[in-house]
């Protein structure tokens, strides 16, 4: 798996950006590939997407986009190019908040996204979006994902966490919150 790729932009399309790199040039879609310069070097973080038939690379301006298209792909039924587009069309902050807000009409002015899509992006990713402005701590974030791996729901976990003193170790988070949700 490549982290990110340092090189200069020989190449400009309406959907990628070619980077050149040790005589080789690399073809690497992005959100915005006018927001780049062409020979100007740049540090791209990347996400690689193999299937059977294609070996793509995706890059991203900062480790927090990546992120964010990580969680993205992870909801059924939408798939990296969707979520570029997404990325594309809209700025992070307005689009956690608007999943946040369950804004419906916001996620499906994207293209592509319907009621279906922008109804499961709500389910699946409501309540674990950190914003840049968002208070909550990596104790919080590393406690909804231990209780993802134990099988509870979002929308449970957010019920819970509330109640749950941020002055506890992450074991004791972790054991006051199961004891919450098996009531």
């Amino acid at each position: 798996m490549f982290e990110f790729i340092k090189g200069v932009i020989c190449d400009i399309d309406s959907g990628y950006i070619t980077i050149f790199l040790n005589n080789i040039g690399y073809k690497i879609y992005v959100s915005n590939p006018y927001s780049f310069n062409m020979d100007e070097e740049y540090k791209i973080y990347l996400y690689q997407h193999i299937t059977e038939d294609e070996n793509t690379l995706f890059g991203f301006k900062s480790k927090e986009e990546r992120n964010f298209f990580l969680k993205l792909i992870s909801v059924k039924g939408l798939g990296p190019k969707m979520a570029l587009s997404i990325l594309a069309s809209g700025s992070l902050e307005g689009i956690i908040d608007a999943i946040e807000r369950e804004n419906i009409l916001y996620l499906k002015k994207f293209p592509k996204i319907g009621d279906k899509i922008a109804r499961q992006i709500i389910l699946d990713l409501k309540g674990n979006l950190v914003s840049k402005n968002d208070e909550k701590s990596n104790i919080d974030n590393d406690l909804v994902d231990a209780l993802k791996s134990l099988g509870y729901r979002s929308s449970d976990i957010n019920r819970v966490i509330k109640n749950i003193s941020n002055d506890l170790s992450i074991e004791d988070k972790v054991k006051e919150a199961l004891k919450l949700l098996l009531k």
